[in-house]
């Protein structure tokens, strides 16, 4: 599988910006999904995960609110629809994904994800 994010940009606070990743793969619909972040001297941190079933998006407490996951399966693709956005939002935005159907308490962990993107740079200007 690879994964092509994009759709990161410079933006002021308050602003929105939606990012996409582009999955490659025959059986995409059945891969848990998600997006994770890195800023500069931090450690990659979980954003939002949405498993197979397309049922329901989970959230890292800081994002709750105000970015939302969701999924095509028909054009093998995941978004992230970020609002409000605050420049503590800054870094570098990557998708993952796993063929697992991954329990609600793997979501969270990048080490869960067998696959990832290249990362798409978000900027937040105060």
């Amino acid at each position: 599988v690879q994964l092509q994010a994009s759709g990161g940009g410079l933006v002021q606070a308050g602003g929105s910006l939606t990012l996409s990743c582009a999955a490659s793969g025959r059986t995409f619909s059945s891969y848990s999904m998600g997006w994770f972040r890195q800023a500069p001297g931090k450690e990659r941190e979980f954003v939002a995960a949405i498993r197979s079933d397309n049922s329901k998006g989970y959230y890292g407490d800081y994002v709750k609110g105000r970015f939302t996951i969701s999924r095509d399966n028909a054009k093998n693709t995941i978004y992230l629809q970020m609002n409000s956005l605050k420049p503590e939002d800054t870094a570098v935005y990557y998708c993952a994904a796993d063929p697992r159907r991954l329990i609600l308490s793997s979501l969270w962990s990048p080490e869960n994800y067998e696959y990832w993107g290249q990362g798409t740079q978000v900027t937040v200007s105060s």
